[in-house]
């Protein structure tokens, strides 16, 4: 069933409790990979795993669910409740995150993880639609940017919380705290937030029936800046994400770092500056995007390639401090693009593929920072170790070959714009 009736807009106060909402959910999602990246030393320590090993099992096996899963889950939500879709999804992810807690082995973590898969799955496509729904074109990069700022929350608790959590009780307990609130949170969505009649707010998507898969990717292949946002978001993620899943570990070993103090280290990080890069992104996107959307393609790709310069940096450093200084520049950057190229995508996809097209991306960025990026830096890893002798400092070699890949990402960020405009007019 689907609701594509006309119906007046949402009202303001509706449309930002709804923002605020999302918004937590999203932070709860976030929380949990932050979470489990913290964690992985002494998990790894624990289970007796390589840097391969433990980044299959922290990595691989939720995203092995996530991207299968996440584009039918996507693709329902096209057709059905969006808000039933993420109050289900939110449970399980946060049940089985819970349950990562009681885990006594390697075989129960796995199963574990198995299911925070499939859960997460259903978190963000149900969401992005949502809003797609609440707020006109023009204000939907300002939204979506407001909606990241979940991310920069998330982060902290599952950097900074998850940490110190791990110091005084041990690795489970943090999936613990971080787990059962979720369960809370799903009953608050559930309960209080109200479906949106799809496509109020474009006047072409009245009448529309949903789409399927096969003919929301031959749009998408159509639409040159789409494919352009597709690819750019995803190396950016491989980019910027892979180095930070990486990161506490990079500073427990190479620094000398507790897991306590590496996640104290990057909680205000990500929750200061990560705000900050995410809230700048918002103001230019309400002030500029209405205008002229090229001018947010460019943007993006000069703060993604000249943020790429610090990235590569922070590895290279052997003082502690100027590492610290540099994640001060480069982790605003991580935040700054999630929230436009999102706002950016909604408006060149018509309003019945748009769960559809975000799980596409998803499926992409996230089978690069969640598959790829973590296990192509733990066979690196790895390979140093064995083959060259570099002992604790293998992981920095590893992370070193994977930062410059962010001027890659910033390429295809910038080239988006060329045909930007000419693929929104095709989607209304």
């Amino acid at each position: 069933m689907i609701d594509s009736a006309p119906g007046p807009a949402a009202a303001p106060s509706d449309r930002w409790y709804v923002l605020a909402v999302l918004t937590v959910v999203y932070a709860l999602n976030i929380a949990d990979r932050f979470s489990i990246s913290t964690l992985i030393e002494p998990i790894r320590q624990e289970l007796r795993l390589s840097d391969s090993g433990i980044a299959f099992l922290t990595g691989v096996a939720l995203a092995l669910f996530y991207v299968t899963v996440g584009i039918p889950i996507a693709a329902l939500a096209d057709r059905t409740s969006r808000r039933d879709i993420l109050a289900l999804a939110l449970a399980i992810w946060s049940g089985m995150t819970a349950l990562c807690g009681l885990a006594q082995n390697y075989w129960q973590l796995l199963l574990a993880r198995f299911g925070v898969g499939i859960g997460e799955a259903g978190g963000t496509p149900p969401s992005t639609s949502m809003l797609a729904d609440k707020f006109p074109p023009a204000r939907r990069p300002m939204a979506n940017t407001i909606f990241a700022l979940g991310a920069c929350l998330g982060a902290w608790l599952g950097s900074q919380v998850a940490g110190e959590v791990a110091e005084r009780g041990g690795w489970r307990a943090a999936f613990l705290v971080l787990g059962i609130p979720g369960m809370l949170v799903a009953l608050l969505v559930w309960l209080t937030v109200r479906e949106p009649r799809r496509g109020q707010l474009d006047a072409s998507a009245v009448g529309r029936r949903p789409s399927t898969l096969p003919a929301t990717l031959r749009f998408i292949a159509t639409q040159r800046s789409a494919i352009h946002l597709l690819l750019g978001g995803s190396v950016a993620t491989f980019w910027s994400w892979g180095l930070m899943w990486w990161t506490p570990t990079f500073l427990q070993r190479s620094h000398h770092m507790t897991v306590g103090e590496a996640g104290q280290l990057l909680g205000p990080m990500h929750l200061i500056a990560g705000t900050a890069g995410t809230l700048l992104a918002a103001w230019l996107m309400a002030r500029r995007a209405a205008a002229d959307p090229r001018y947010v393609t460019r943007l993006l790709g000069w703060v993604t390639a000249l943020t790429t310069v610090p990235s590569i940096f922070l590895y290279w450093v052997l003082s502690a401090k100027a590492a610290t200084a540099l994640l001060w520049i480069f982790v605003p950057s991580v935040y700054f693009y999630i929230g436009p190229i999102l706002g950016l995508l909604q408006n060149v996809i018509p309003a019945n593929m748009r769960a559809t097209a975000c799980a596409v991306l998803l499926f992409i960025a996230n089978f690069a920072n969640l598959v790829l990026a973590p296990q192509i830096i733990g066979w690196l890893s790895d390979w140093f170790a064995a083959s060259f002798g570099a002992g604790s400092e293998s992981l920095r070699w590893a992370l070193l070959l994977l930062a410059p890949t962010g001027f890659w990402a910033a390429w295809h960020l910038w080239t988006s714009g060329a045909t930007i405009r000419a693929d929104e007019a095709r989607a209304t």
